[in-house]
């Protein structure tokens, strides 16, 4: 199992080197080429979330992505370290949820507004997402399947 790990401050100029970095990798997990711009546009949308909730929370720890290539799947975890923000979003937004439980909807504003639309498109774009929260933040989970390389004699 390989491993990729990105850690960055929550500036929204790092989030384009987050998303090259999937896609590179993504392609040579053996991720089909017709789905690595899904990958890209997930990436880029978890990551800017990440962002966003670090800014308006003043989180100054960084924002942390993992890749990793398994035998036929290759995943990307998102995570950030603002508690619980992640699962009121999510549950709105109809994703899967594990975690604490979500607040009443009336406790939602518009920067949560953003959150729940930022995870709907990662939704649309990504068929296995997985979204969990805790006392110490949130992690957005994707994954794609991979096709093994093929050897010519």
């Amino acid at each position: 199992m390989a491993t990729v790990e990105l850690r960055f401050s929550a500036q929204p100029e790092h989030v384009r080197t987050a998303r090259l970095v999937a896609a590179a990798v993504a392609r040579r997990a053996g991720v089909d080429e017709a789905v690595l711009d899904e990958v890209r546009l997930a990436v880029g949308e978890a990551c800017s979330r990440a962002v966003g909730l670090h800014r308006s929370n003043d989180v100054t720890s960084p924002i942390h992505v993992v890749l990793t290539e398994e035998d036929k799947s290759f995943s990307i975890e998102v995570g950030d370290e603002v508690p619980g923000a992640v699962v009121a979003a999510a549950g709105a937004a109809g994703v899967p949820v594990t975690g604490d439980p979500a607040p009443p909807a009336e406790d939602f504003d518009d920067v949560e507004g953003e959150d729940e639309m930022g995870l709907a498109v990662i939704s649309g774009l990504v068929d296995d997402v997985e979204v969990s929260a805790g006392e110490h933040g949130g992690v957005i989970r994707m994954s794609w399947p991979t096709t093994p390389a093929t050897v010519l004699p």
